[in-house]
Order: structure tokens, then sequence, then C-alpha cells
């Protein structure tokens, strides 16, 4: 059995990665286990120093990342570039910031002395996506290896090569052996390495239907874990929004990493006092979206992932149009090799069809136009997904809102993102546990009361 990768740009194959047998697995879990404990009997100031060892590293490696992004995912070279930037910036962050977060906390007891302490949990298996794969590893691995825990990483198939230079990337940062391997199998065995003795936790970020399957198979195992799934975040524009400024946001917030991302702008709710300007607006950004090789310095829009997903896309564009839907910008598969979708606009969409119901993972964005701000809010809560929601309107009306927001994060006038110095995650469909943020430096320790009489 072996993994092969694919550029989406060609569609011609570029590597094959032969699967770990039982027997080299077995002894990757006995490296990651000693890993482990190697990074939880380091100090704190120890482990914020490989941190900092991590950032340097990468610093260093942008250039190869960003080409290894560019042809296994196809992402433009220059949000390739910002990817991995983004992975110092995290590793930099929870160095210089972290450690007083896991400090012991004195609790008032009478006459008894208490204290929270705050202990790793072990090796994390970080079952991880092919969409930001460096940065989806990074933003679960620097609080955790802070806290001092190891971990072992199942990329995604695709990614498999970005998994080979985030293990060496480990290595070469000075880590305990151990931390950061990459384990190659296929996807049946990963619910026995969930429940190996030697895995304390998992953390995943990939879609709703996987986030299911590993939740169960970690419940039987009583085996805690994080789940970052999918989304399908509205995009608000109320009454009193700045319209142009919405419209270059919005745009840019649906076709970034070429439309496949959990928090990008997917469905577009629009006050009808100020469609006709959005939309004009809007679409006019979408059709200046230059779509060609990822690996040229003026591409914006690259392919997507894989023939399948592009296909999956392309099925759900034709479904919403049958279902009453217009199509007035792209939606067609364009001719030649790799896997390319243009920036697609539907309008007149809402429940019943698979633009509004399901999450749209490629450049498509769908609108609903409604009367006036109470619509607009109703109509932004998905009864499914609640990861983030982006409103437009006037500031001074972001703490009246938010009330009325079901997600887990709302960002008024800015575009959806993750930040190191605040917690990411969702509710409902979209998972649960938080990464980043204090929050996301919590998620795999063990808060111990000691209580002394």
């Amino acid at each position: 059995m072996h993994i092969e990768t694919v550029d989406p740009t060609t569609g011609q194959r570029l590597a094959r990665y032969p699967h770990h047998d039982a027997e080299a697995l077995d002894g990757i879990l006995a490296r990651g286990a000693a890993g482990a404990a190697a990074m939880r009997a380091l100090s704190l100031t120890q482990r914020a120093a490989l941190l900092e060892a991590l950032a340097r590293a990468i610093h260093g490696r942008v250039e190869p990342w960003a080409a290894r992004m560019v042809a296994e995912v196809g992402k433009p070279i220059a949000q390739a570039r910002g990817e991995a930037r983004k992975c110092a910036l995290v590793c930099e962050h929870y160095a210089a910031t972290g450690g007083p977060h896991l400090a012991p906390i004195d609790v008032p007891v009478g006459d008894a002395r208490a204290r929270v302490v705050h202990e790793p949990l072990g090796v994390v298996l970080a079952l991880m996506p092919w969409n930001y794969p460096m940065w989806q590893v990074l933003r679960f691995a620097a609080p955790a290896l802070l806290a001092g825990n190891g971990f072992l990483l199942r990329h995604a198939d695709g990614t498999t090569g970005c998994g080979e230079d985030l293990e060496a990337l480990f290595r070469d940062a000075g880590f305990p052996d151990g931390v950061g391997l990459q384990i190659r199998t296929d996807h049946d065995t990963v619910a026995q390495l969930i429940g190996d003795a030697r895995i304390a936790a998992v953390t995943l970020t990939g879609s709703t239907q996987a986030g299911r399957a590993v939740a169960a198979v970690a419940g039987r195992h009583l085996k805690p874990c994080v789940l970052e799934l999918g989304g399908s975040d509205p995009f608000v524009v109320l009454g009193d929004a700045d319209v142009a400024t919405a419209a270059e946001v919005g745009a840019k917030a649906r076709l970034q990493n070429n439309g496949q991302s959990c928090i990008a702008a997917k469905r577009f709710v629009v006050v009808k006092d100020q469609a006709e300007a959005f939309l004009a607006a809007f679409q006019g950004h979408l059709e200046g979206a230059v779509r060609g090789d990822p690996a040229d310095e003026a591409t914006t829009l690259g392919p997507m992932a894989r023939a399948d997903l592009r296909a999956e896309l392309h099925r759900q564009v034709r479904a919403s149009v049958a279902a009453g839907a217009r199509c007035v910008l792209g939606g067609a598969v364009p001719a030649g090799p790799g896997f390319h979708y243009p920036a697609t606009l539907l309008l007149d969409c809402g429940p019943g069809m698979p633009a509004w119901d399901e999450e749209l993972f490629g450049p498509v964005a769908a609108v609903m136009v409604v009367d006036d701000d109470a619509a607009a809010m109703a109509a932004a809560v998905h009864p499914t997904y609640g990861l983030g929601a982006s409103i437009w309107t006037d500031p001074s009306r972001a703490e009246e809102l938010t009330p009325l927001v079901e997600a887990g994060a709302v960002f008024f006038n800015a575009m959806t993102a993750s930040d190191p110095r605040v917690p990411f995650g969702g509710i409902r469909a979209s998972g649960y546990g938080r990464e980043l943020g204090v929050h996301g430096l919590h998620s795999f320790v063990n808060a111990k009361t000691v209580w002394v009489g």
C-alpha cells in the first residue's frame, strides 16, 4: 500500500510514499511516547526556547515550503509564503507569552493550601487537513508543545510531502526524537491508533463527517479531543455598512486559498437597500481574480486541490441552479489540465439549495437579498454549522448584535480569520474545543488540583 500525491495544476503524479507497516507503526508510537516524556521533563523556559528555534527554522524555510504547498495544494505562491510566515508567528507568540498561563494557580481555601498545576497529557495524535498543510499543524502544535506534550502527525494523503517537511523541521530545530513524526497509513488504521494506550488525546481539523467518526472512536476509548470542522460562514451586509469596503473584503474572504477554507465567507446576506451597489462591486472584484498557475506571482486563484472536490463543487452549483439560483458569473468547468474552477457568483439563493444548506468548499459565493437588518441577522444563522461570521455595520452595534450570532467567532467589519492571540473553533457541526489563545494552550493539559491540609 502507498500514498500518492498529485499536482492539482497539471493533474500529474508528484510522488509515492509507502505506508508504514505494523512494525514501523509500533516503532513510531514508541518513539512518540519517549518524545512526549522528554518534553514533559523540560522546563517551561526550555520549551519556549525550542519554540523560538522552531520559528527561526521556519523563517529559513519559507521559499521551499511555499513551493511545496504550490505543488501539492495549488495554493497561490504569495498566500503560501504568508502561511509559512504565520507558522513562525504562532511559535514566537507562545514562546513569548504562553508561560504565565501555564504557571501554578494558588487558590484560597481557608486553613489548607490549594493550587492548580497544569500538566501535559502525553502524545497527541494530530489528524490534519490539506488546505493549510503547515499552518493547521503549527497552530495546534505550538501551544501543545509549550504545555509539555508530544505529538504524532497523520497528515492528509495529498500533503504527505508537507508532512515530511514538518518532520524534518522538528528534528532540525532540536526537539526530542519522536516529536512530530509523520505516520503514513490508511484511514482504517487511524481508529487503531486512537485506541493505542500510547496516544493520550486527539486533534482533528477536517470535515464534519470525519469529526463524527473520530469523536466516536475517541469516546469509546475516553480520549479527549479537539475537533475543528466545516463551516458555512455568513458574510452579512447591513443597512449602514460601508458597501465598497465590504465588497472588496468579501471577495477576498470568499476566494482565499482558492475558496477552500473552513472560515471562508460562503453565504452572503445583503439588505435590499444595499444590494445593487454591493453586488456590482462584489461581482467586479470576483471577476478581477487572476486564475492560473499558482507558481505565477500574478495568480490570485489557483486550482482546487483534487478532481473529486471540483466535481462535488460543480454538482452543488448545478443543483442550486436547478433549484432556482441564478448563476451570473462562472459556474462552468474550464477545459485544460488540472482542477481549476472559476470564481462563481450565485444569486437568489436560500434554504433548500446545496449552495445554502451545504458547505461550498471552493470559489463559489451564494447570495441572498433580504428586506432589513433583522431578516439579515436571522438568515445568517445556519441550522447546522457555527464556525465564524462576518458582520458589516456601524461598529457601535457590535455589542448589540453579538448575541444574535450563533458561532465560535464573530468579526465586525473584517473577514473571519484565525489569530494566535484569540481562541479559534466552532459550535454544533463545526466542532468543539478551541485552538489558539489561552484556551488553546489549555486544550491538552491536566488541570490538577493539589490540596495540602
